[in-house]
């Protein structure tokens, strides 16, 4: 969810009717958009790093799909193994919308509605194009869902608030009409865990929105899934709804499932991970990273971060579009989320513009070949992190944000061997003790990365 939202809906609610309440609805004739069927059921998500592929206000237009399909087999090459896409279907801002203000769940840039026919990123065939080139690179590709709230909807009177609320949506695909029966307040209860931004706050406890959510056969999850090809799910502001609605969700159709729990307590998200039985953004590590690089404090990489409760949960990650607070030597944190436990996700901007992509391409092949096994955490101070992963062969990851190179011994997991940095910021290639100690050494405000030759 983008902290500083939409600013232009006040203007836009003109649209009417409503649905009846909470009964089992109907699903009507769909358009026959040519289904893209998953290509390898057995695709995986999570065992190498993911791609979100998009940032705040991407250029509008309609070229964003176009703009993405083009980078894909490059990010496949690198060792993406995902990519995270925006809110994919229509906003109350039309060709606006980065897609946070859901209008119609189903207008994928094909329906005249919300002053538009596309979305911001492009047509639906040209989102069909992107998901084919996704899957024929091996990429799985991650829907954004947006269920907390609904935008748009036409004004009614509810009898619930006792006046007219914009809740009365008739949206042009036929599917998911809603009206003041689906939203708080209404006869089961007056509110849920949080609403968002004052849009209408969908009820979760309806039959009716479970119904569409993901139990109809075309409801969201479904038609998403097995026509439109997603392979899984993020889902957005899981504050605002319990965790059953997305255990429910990826219960219905699979799929690899991350929810946006922003908070950076890590016992707050391993409760929430264990509840949804979903992973989510490591957001405890986000700030542990920005404290400890912001305020060049390394010690603060020793503190408690989902990935270190359940690292098979944890999604990793250094910015994304809505914060981006980690100013001070952001590709340290790069090397940390790429060398730990945990699922990293690089995102967009650090990729394509702002960061060195040979280094991060670097980190990334370190990634899948190399960080394999358990974490050790060795050493850490102010300037100095030092960590090594248990696995076959694994690596000794080794951090300085010091103004100079610096040397430290360290205990490894080799006896006798010959290593090097697989970064090449160091031209070293020690040989470690029978005790398996050696010396490393950093470059200043950068990195090193050692394994077995």
């Amino acid at each position: 969810m983008k902290c500083i939202f939409i600013t232009a809906f006040s203007a836009m609610f003109l649209w009417g009717c409503s649905n009846d309440a909470d009964t089992v609805s109907k699903e009507p004739t769909v358009e026959n958009v040519g289904a893209i069927k998953n290509q390898d059921a057995a695709r995986s998500t999570g065992t190498k790093v993911m791609m979100q592929a998009f940032y705040w206000d991407v250029p509008g237009g309609g070229n964003w799909w176009n703009t993405i399909s083009a980078k894909v087999p490059s990010w496949a090459s690198a060792g993406i193994d995902a990519v995270w896409l925006p809110p994919a279907t229509k906003g109350q801002s039309g060709g606006y919308s980065m897609g946070y203000d859901p209008f119609d769940y189903f207008d994928f840039g094909s329906y005249n509605q919300m002053g538009s026919v596309e979305t911001r990123f492009g047509s639906l065939a040209e989102l069909q194009s992107l998901i084919s080139t996704a899957h024929t690179n091996d990429l799985s590709v991650i829907a954004d869902i947006v269920v907390n709230h609904s935008s748009g909807g036409a004004s009614e009177y509810n009898p619930y608030a006792n006046s007219n609320t914009y809740t009365n949506f008739q949206p042009a695909s036929g599917m998911f009409a809603r009206s003041y029966n689906d939203f708080h307040p209404n006869n089961v209860h007056s509110s849920d865990a949080g609403s968002f931004g004052g849009f209408p706050d969908l009820c979760h406890d309806k039959v009716y929105v479970q119904d569409w959510l993901y139990n109809n056969a075309n409801s969201i999850a479904k038609y998403y899934k097995n026509t439109m090809g997603f392979d899984g799910w993020r889902f957005d502001y899981v504050k605002g709804f319990e965790p059953w609605v997305v255990k429910n969700f990826k219960d219905a159709v699979g799929g690899f499932t991350v929810g946006e729990n922003w908070d950076g307590n890590a016992g707050v998200l391993e409760t929430w991970v264990n509840s949804a039985e979903a992973s989510a953004f490591d957001f405890a590590c986000y700030y542990k990273m920005r404290d400890a690089l912001n305020n060049n404090d390394l010690t603060q990489l020793n503190g408690d971060m989902l990935l270190k409760r359940n690292p098979y949960r944890a999604v990793t990650f250094v910015s994304n579009h809505d914060t981006n607070e980690i100013y001070n030597n952001k590709l340290l944190a790069y090397a940390y989320i790429l060398t730990h436990e945990g699922y990293p996700c690089v995102f967009y901007r650090d990729y394509e513009e702002w960061l060195d992509k040979n280094k991060l391409n670097n980190l990334i092949w370190i990634h899948n070949n190399k960080a394999t096994g358990g974490t050790t955490y060795l050493y850490a101070d102010n300037d100095e992190y030092v960590a090594k992963r248990n696995g076959s062969p694994g690596i000794l990851i080794y951090i300085n944000n010091s103004d100079s190179w610096q040397q430290r011994w360290v205990e490894t997991n080799w006896v006798s061997t010959v290593i090097k940095d697989y970064t090449g910021n160091s031209s070293w290639e020690p040989t470690t003790q029978s005790g398996k100690w050696v010396q490393v050494e950093a470059p200043p405000h950068g990195y090193t990365i050692w394994s077995v030759k």
